[in-house]
């Protein structure tokens, strides 16, 4: 008989991703849920891979990354973002952004200490810090706007928190954190201990007139923070699961020892493929321009509808209330909401209070726009008819 087990993760079951994937399946629906494209890549970044397959690169690289991959990295952020970081002891390459962060937390958090979150956040979040035995403190970003509330982060330091994960551009809200945000939780963390986790995969996908405010730019916070970014989303290629952790000597040393015994190491020929493709900068500086026109695309269609707009101010996500709708006549949660567009509308979306521990609802759903023109036109003549 299997021995029965005391799960590590009570709270844990089948994610709202998941969920809403397979009931868009079953019903033909045009999956607007998941955030990933359902396009393409550049046919060069292929070619990269594929040469670097074809010229035996194919054992165990680095455990740090290989060095070009390091070194292009280290370039781009000196570039964009005015910080030198050493590609031999303050990047990492990862197995994916999610990787990343839960290295981060296993390697800085012990039982007992406080890690902040602020809600709604990104799923993985909340079970690594309890993996890790940390304690989650709760920070919810304004209802309504989303932006955060720095009377209640500061209240919510203590002499037990050891970290602190932000994420910007925000996924879900579609938020972007200002240079004045940034600058305000660089004054609040200045006289602590505490450690930034700062989520940055959307770095590239901030739409003028505001710019990404990178935890690197600021010296305060760079000096404490593990800056985490992906390929994945930058490239269009989410499952190939590349990312990368950019901190400072003493913070790298101990994420590494996780990293070698977590994964080790990652893909080598996508890696010299991905190194070799950023020699050319247009893809990701060009990248706002691509998602600015999909967005657009899809909030005038949504503004023929009785859907309330949220602003989009960055990533490849938009939100959008539900209070208008005829169907919010039946009071359905955001949950039924979405298993309802889904059945009866065609069309997949994902409820926010996924996103909070509690489940917290405010009438918000969020759809994804990294689609083909034609995949977001179908789905909005679909929903036209609310």
């Amino acid at each position: 008989m299997t021995p029965i087990l005391d799960t590590k993760l009570p709270n844990v079951g089948t994610t709202i991703f998941t969920v809403m994937s397979a009931l868009a399946t079953e019903h033909q629906a045009v999956n607007l849920g998941q955030g990933f494209p359902d396009f393409g890549c550049d046919p060069a970044l292929i070619d990269a891979v594929s040469d670097a397959m074809r010229e035996g690169l194919n054992q165990y690289p680095s455990m740090l990354g290989v060095l070009e991959l390091r070194q292009a990295i280290a370039q781009k952020i000196h570039t964009l973002y005015q910080k030198t970081y050493d590609p031999n002891t303050e990047i990492t390459v990862t197995a994916g952004a999610t990787q990343a962060i839960i290295n981060a937390i296993l390697a800085v958090v012990r039982a007992g200490d406080e890690v902040i979150v602020l809600e709604p956040c990104y799923d993985s979040y909340i079970p690594n810090i309890e993996l890790a035995g940390g304690t989650v403190v709760r920070v919810p970003l304004t209802p309504g706007s989303f932006r955060p509330d720095f009377d209640r982060i500061s209240a919510a330091v203590t002499p037990r928190t050891r970290a602190m994960l932000i994420n910007s551009p925000h996924n879900p809200s579609a938020t972007v954190w200002s240079d004045a945000d940034m600058l305000r939780l660089q004054e609040i963390l200045a006289p602590t201990q505490v450690l930034l986790i700062s989520d940055e995969v959307y770095e590239h996908m901030v739409y003028a007139p505001l710019v990404h405010r990178s935890a690197a730019s600021y010296p305060g916070l760079a000096e404490r923070a593990f800056i985490i970014s992906s390929f994945g989303k930058t490239y269009h290629v989410t499952g190939w699961k590349v990312a990368y952790c950019a901190a400072p000597p003493s913070l790298t040393a101990e994420f590494r020892k996780v990293h070698q015994f977590n994964v080790f190491t990652v893909n080598t020929p996508v890696q010299h493929g991905l190194a070799r493709f950023m020699a050319n900068t247009e893809p990701y500086m060009g990248l706002p321009a691509f998602y600015a026109r999909k967005r657009d695309l899809f909030r005038a269609g949504l503004e023929r509808t009785a859907f309330k707009l949220l602003p989009s101010e960055g990533s490849y996500f938009q939100c959008a209330r539900i209070d208008e709708l005829k169907v919010a006549e039946k009071n359905l949660s955001e949950s039924d909401f979405c298993q309802w567009l889904t059945r009866e509308v065609g069309v997949a979306a994902i409820p926010l209070s996924a996103f909070y521990a509690d489940g917290f609802d405010q009438r918000v759903v969020r759809f994804c726009f990294a689609k083909k023109d034609e995949t977001l036109n179908l789905a909005l003549e679909r929903l036209a008819r609310l």
